[in-house]
């Protein structure tokens, strides 16, 4: 018999799959698609434990929600047309011509269609692709989850009201459209390697998509943004059974033992970086080279700090946001010493004000210099606003360690 946790667990490692079939088959009706697949889970709920978990139960689940839109579909419309949704098979001479036949894919481009605002594009293909609820969304862009959940009502009533076709783009306009695409890729791997709510740190399965997702982009369009994009992700994903212990406590990248990092994904990695480089190099690439940088020191104490502070310079020159300048100060601190950082971390008060990492960073270099009571109170803080119960308990420790 199959266990309802175990049903649960093939529904969050398919969803992706089966919604952007589904998708396709409602002609880019967001909201009637994800509730044909929330259908589908609960026939699985009501058949599976009893009849077994079918050979191919991606194929079942996704079979079973294409139904589900189709009959809708007739109801709504009442007309016998609709029968042509029912062909397996659908002539889309885009697909053909890139020889890309992933639905997921096709997800990621409709999602990220220029029409629709940066943010919403993003926040859509958060919901959609990884399932992400409207709250971690919200998280993800320091914003309230009323504000995200109008925002996300907005994006998918333009694409269904201005037929926003559910396609790859033809060659001629992949350029503009790709960096959408692989921000959208990277807060996806973001969400996966340090969520920003629940009981676990990492969320493995979506690290897994982006970077299966990077490797299409590659593929796609052989940019060199987008090969510095798929070696950072490789370079961070490396370090994934080091970043958590037995207990599942966050370990800093200080402290992991480098032994279990992923050598191979490193070594592909490192092959990607100098390739990455020289189409530039865009922020992505100059992220991977930090990520080089790190995973080439056989200690902690090896670390080429003042060369990561110099990439993360050059970083902001090009992408002048708040969080990148903290990440800077940050490499300027472990460069030149903690009282050399804190005052370029402070001055970021007013932007990060909200933002849990500039108080834990700032905390950490407080606790460097010294200055207890400051650091407690900006570690407290930094509690105050954290999504992530590893994360949570790692500030708590540091709070006991201060006394």
């Amino acid at each position: 018999m199959q266990s309802i946790a175990a049903i649960e667990a093939v529904f969050r490692a398919e969803r992706a799959r089966v919604l952007a079939t589904t998708i396709r088959v409602t002609n880019s009706d967001f909201d009637l698609a994800e509730e044909m697949v929330q259908e589908a889970f609960a026939a699985a709920l009501a058949r599976w434990p009893v009849e077994g978990t079918p050979d191919e139960p991606r194929a079942w689940l996704t079979s079973v929600a294409r139904n589900k839109a189709i009959d809708t579909i007739r109801r709504r419309i009442k007309l016998r047309e609709i029968v042509a949704l029912d062909e397996p098979e659908e002539a889309t001479t885009d697909i053909a011509m890139l020889a890309v036949t992933d639905d997921r894919l096709r997800l990621i481009f409709t999602c990220c269609h220029p029409a629709l605002a940066r943010e919403a594009q993003v926040a859509l293909t958060l919901r959609t692709l990884c399932g992400l609820t409207t709250e971690e969304i919200a998280r993800a862009f320091l914003a309230s989850p009323t504000t995200m959940a109008q925002r996300l009502v907005r994006a998918k009533s333009k694409i269904k009201e201005a037929r926003i076709p559910y396609v790859v783009p033809e060659a001629s306009e992949l350029p503009e459209r790709t960096d959408a695409v692989m921000s959208v890729v990277y807060l996806v791997f973001n969400e996966g390697y340090a969520a920003t709510a629940g009981d676990s740190w990492m969320r493995r399965d979506l690290c897994r998509e982006a970077i299966r997702l990077a490797r299409i982009l590659v593929e796609l369009t052989d940019g060199a943004e987008a090969k510095g994009l798929l070696a950072l992700m490789l370079l961070h994903d490396s370090r994934r059974d080091a970043r958590t212990d037995a207990n599942g406590d966050v370990v800093l990248l200080e402290d992991q033992d480098r032994s279990t990092w992923d050598r191979a994904q490193i070594s592909e990695a490192l092959e990607l970086v100098p390739l990455a480089l020289r189409g530039g190099p865009g922020p992505y690439s100059l992220q991977a080279a930090i990520g080089a940088l790190h995973a080439q020191a056989a200690r902690a104490a090896d670390t080429d700090w003042p060369q990561i502070a110099a990439l993360f310079g050059e970083l902001y020159r090009r992408a002048p946001t708040p969080v990148i300048a903290l990440n800077h100060a940050v490499a300027i601190a472990m460069a030149r010493g903690p009282e050399v950082g804190l005052p370029l971390i402070d001055a970021l008060a007013n932007a990060l004000g909200e933002y849990h990492l500039f108080h834990a960073a700032r905390a950490d270099l407080l606790r460097r210099v010294g200055k207890t009571k400051q650091a407690i109170a900006a570690y407290r803080s930094a509690l105050a606003l954290v999504g992530s119960e590893p994360e949570r308990r790692f500030l708590q420790r540091r709070l006991a360690e201060l006394g």
